[in-house]
């Protein structure tokens, strides 16, 4: 509160009225940095060159002409209680509703483990680390896999365990993370999850540790057991996330793999032109409006940052999907969507226990099939293209991660600002019913 009274001081006591010139500034500055990363995203030749000029000017300029004007102690002070105000906030809610653990129990000593691991994952993690010869000093079994030869994976963890395998493992990608899970989810196995692969999505959201992946391996020795949902699309098992839409297309592309930025930057504007790309959904039954880009995740992302792969969950035992729309069609809604966050329509942000998407979008991007038209799915990552509809779902529960003792664990996103509760903590009143 005292904090929100700076930025009104310094708004209010900027002489001449350059509290208002700051806003006006900055919120102008704003405006046209979404439009002009819009105007790069959705164009080729010179506007994308204008739209990058744009982006990269607009909020320089702003401080230029704070610089200039003699204003720029003022928006200082503004930006530094602004920054007070929220970190306090976001603080107080914390403290007022801690994040409840995920319960563990202590995992028992497995006599028979097997883990598959793919050595060019993560860049060669698999030797950097030595992850072989220290799994096979803990007494467990190593599947190398061959890169030159596609492997049957799941099939791989069926046999370790019809031969008497009592946990799976896998150093690896996301998409390979899945299938194995998957596997033992089915026979009641525990899973262990190495973080080999180049994000780890699923390994950061468990807590594991990231730059070390051979630290995984210590559940073996001295592990607890935590429970998750496992997801399904149309009877493919997931572990993050499954796109559909604009970067379910892009990733279509057999060019992508070897230069992702590049292609596409060259896609994109085929894709956004004219609003080509629409994606139908039904979330519980519910109709969403059409999306451009629409991700499902298995358990829901604390914010929709999602999108660019900097969010995170909060907890993977939730037993509802996650989903998130977005839907851009000019420079004006890029633009709104870049103020108002959450609140512009351009941005569906909700859950259900069930996803049916119905149409992948246009512009060519779907193929006819013999159950129908094929939809461009992005499976974790991996491109696919699935007869529809599609359908997402959730299997709570059953899947048994074994994850070692100590861990640096997942940093708890902030919580979503609900100023109406900070007042309330700020002149000590209940929260009331439903809060």
């Amino acid at each position: 509160m005292l904090a929100a009274a700076g930025v009104v001081a310094a708004l209010v006591f900027a002489g001449g009225g350059g509290g208002f010139a700051v806003v006006a500034l900055t919120f102008a500055a704003l405006v046209a940095c979404a439009a002009g990363v819009w105007w790069f995203l959705a164009h080729r030749g010179p506007v994308r060159a204008l739209g990058a000029v744009v982006a990269v000017a607009s909020p320089g300029g702003a401080l230029a002409l704070l610089t200039v004007s003699g204003m720029w102690q003022w928006a200082l002070m503004t930006g530094v209680c602004w920054a007070a105000m929220v970190g306090a906030a976001r603080e107080a809610l914390r403290r007022s509703r801690p994040t409840r653990p995920p319960r563990t129990r202590p995992a028992a000593r497995p006599r028979r483990p097997v883990l598959i691991m793919n050595p060019k994952s993560g860049g060669g993690k698999v030797e950097r680390f030595g992850l072989v010869a220290r799994a096979e000093a803990l007494g467990a079994r190593v599947v190398l896999l061959d890169p030159s030869h596609p492997a049957d994976v799941t099939g791989l963890a069926r046999t370790a365990v019809a031969e008497g395998a009592d946990l799976l493992g896998v150093a690896g990608g996301d998409g390979t993370q899945a299938e194995v899970a998957a596997v033992a989810a089915e026979y009641g196995l525990p899973f262990l999850v190495i973080s080999a692969g180049t994000r780890n999505h699923f390994a950061m959201d468990l807590g594991l540790d990231r730059t070390d992946p051979a630290r995984c391996l210590d559940a073996l020795t001295d592990g607890e057991e935590l429970r998750v949902d496992l997801g399904f699309v149309s009877g493919r098992p997931f572990v993050n996330t499954v796109s559909f839409g604009v970067y379910a297309d892009v990733v279509q592309r057999p060019e992508y793999r070897d230069a992702k930025a590049e292609t596409a930057l060259g896609l994109l504007p085929d894709l956004l032109a004219g609003s080509a790309y629409h994606v139908e959904a039904r979330v519980d039954g519910v109709a969403v409006p059409p999306r451009q880009a629409l991700l499902v995740s298995n358990n829901p992302y604390r914010t929709p940052d999602v999108l660019g792969g900097a969010s995170l969950r909060p907890r993977l035992d939730t037993g509802v999907l996650g989903v998130v729309g977005l839907h851009v069609e000019t420079a004006a809604q890029a633009a709104d969507l870049a103020v108002r966050g959450a609140q512009s329509p351009g941005l569906l942000v909700t859950t259900g226990r069930r996803v049916e998407v119905l149409g992948g979008g246009g512009g060519g991007s779907e193929s006819e099939g013999a159950g129908g038209d094929e939809i461009p799915v992005a499976v974790d990552g991996e491109a696919l293209l699935m007869p529809s509809p599609v359908v997402c779902v959730l299997k709570p529960r059953v899947l048994r991660v074994v994850l070692p003792r100590t861990r640096p664990g997942a940093v708890p996103p902030p919580p979503a600002l609900d100023w109406r509760h900070v007042l309330r903590l700020a002149f000590n009143r209940p929260a009331g019913r439903g809060a």
